[in-house]
C-alpha cells in the first residue's frame, strides 16, 4: 500500500492546497472530523496564499512535492 493511502492527514492537507490554489471556496472543505478538517484547511489556507503570490498549480505540486 503508498504511503499517501495510509497518511490521511497528510492526503487531507494536500488536497485542500490544490483547492486553495485553484481559488475554491473554503466551505468546500469534504471532511466532518475536526482533525481532518484542521488539516484540510490549513493546507487551503497555504494554498490561497500561494495563488495569491503568484504560483501557479504545476509550480504549487512542485512545492507539494518537496514539503
Amino acid at each position: 500500500m503508498k504511503k499517501q493511502k495510509r497518511d490521511l492527514k497528510e492526503r487531507a492537507y494536500q488536497r485542500g492546497y490544490r483547492a486553495g490554489l485553484e481559488g475554491r471556496h473554503q466551505e468546500l472543505c469534504p471532511h466532518v472530523l475536526s482533525s481532518m478538517r484542521d488539516q484540510w484547511l490549513s493546507g487551503w489556507r497555504e494554498g490561497r496564499l500561494d495563488n495569491w503570490n503568484g504560483f501557479n498549480m504545476a509550480s504549487g505540486m512542485q512545492k507539494l512535492a518537496m514539503r
